[in-house]
């Protein structure tokens, strides 16, 4: 999607549309979709909130993107066994 604007205008009670085509764009076009809404130098920004089904919550806590975190560090240092195999696999966790 470009970076282009639009102008929408602002209701009563401080309602205004975001155009359809950036609701589809960032998936707002769901019943229940949620924008956050906040001040940014001197900006309102308006960014698209996905919430996280509950079968997935436990992979967003905080220890479990520690450990995420934890591991993207070690492959990228490349501290990890590679193996051909499911027999040397196995023997690499026993070693």
């Amino acid at each position: 999607m470009s970076k282009s604007s639009t102008f929408v205008t602002v209701q009563a009670r401080g309602l205004s549309a975001i155009p359809s085509a950036i609701r589809r764009h960032f998936g707002l076009d769901k019943p229940g979709a949620q924008v956050e809404v906040f001040e940014r130098d001197g900006e309102i920004v308006l960014r698209p909130h996905v919430a996280v089904p509950i079968d997935q919550a436990w992979f967003w806590t905080e220890q479990w993107q520690k450990m995420e975190f934890e591991a993207d560090e070690t492959i990228a240092g490349g501290r990890v066994a590679k193996t051909d195999n499911v027999n040397d696999f196995l023997d690499e966790l026993d070693s």
